[in-house]
């Protein structure tokens, strides 16, 4: 069976980190065509509805906006959750955006601080700020979204069918990871923590910045991709279990 998908090869500078999404030391962005491509070939698995999007290791929350608003017309909700608290507050700012509301005021605080400090690279934040908020109400307008603080080896419900999950790992620091059962492959920890809280259909996306990522033991992959030092997987959650 094929599956179509469709890489975007549009200008996504208005969505660099930095820009008009918040960053902060530790907190790295993401490839966004890359993030655009894995959307599209897991949703391509999935129903033709609104689908609900989780990150639980969503760090700053880059992936999941970044998804959010170039892929509105297919999301209905957005979910991001991660163990640190400073990341979860981060992840606010950000998923913020997948608001109307929320881009016009980053637009206002960037054209203020033009005119406080006379620096046109605010200016440049505003206008791209407005231009996401323009393309957000073409792909169906404010996206709903909820941000939380969650271990992902111990998955609380996330309140409502999950349909994808997208997530990068720390590949090389999972292992520091307190969470992480004791001799355990944490990548295996991750998948089967995440399995017991997704329904079968679910598809699941995991990319990290290693050769090869290793799917528990009998786990066939829906497909694997590989560009440039990253690998990503994707697998349904039935497989799992």
């Amino acid at each position: 069976m094929s599956y179509r998908y469709a890489t975007e090869r549009a200008d996504h500078g208005d969505l660099a980190g930095g820009r008009v999404l918040r960053s902060a030391p530790g907190y790295p962005g993401f490839p966004v065509r890359l993030a655009s491509e894995l959307a599209q070939r897991a949703m391509a698995r999935l129903p033709e509805r609104p689908l609900t999007l989780w990150d639980p290791c969503c760090g700053g929350g880059y992936l999941a906006t970044v998804t959010g608003l170039l892929h509105r017309a297919r999301l209905g909700r957005v979910l991001a959750s991660d163990i640190s608290s400073d990341a979860v507050a981060l992840a606010g700012e950000n998923l913020g955006l997948l608001s109307e509301e929320g881009l016009a005021r980053r637009a206002t605080q960037a054209r203020e601080r033009a005119a406080a400090f006379d620096k046109p690279g605010y200016l440049a934040t505003a206008e791209s700020a407005e231009r996401l908020a323009r393309d957000l109400v073409e792909r169906g307008g404010d996206l709903a979204h909820t941000v939380f603080e969650a271990d992902a080896f111990a998955p609380p419900s996330p309140g409502g069918p999950v349909d994808l999950v997208l997530t990068d790992v720390p590949y090389g620091d999972l292992t520091h990871w307190s969470a992480v059962p004791s001799g355990a492959d944490p990548v295996t920890a991750l998948l089967r923590a995440l399995a017991t809280v997704l329904p079968g259909h679910a598809v699941v996306v995991v990319t990290a910045r290693t050769r090869k990522i290793v799917l528990p033991e009998g786990v066939a992959a829906l497909e694997r991709i590989r560009v440039g030092n990253r690998a990503a997987v994707l697998v349904r959650a039935a497989e799992l279990r």
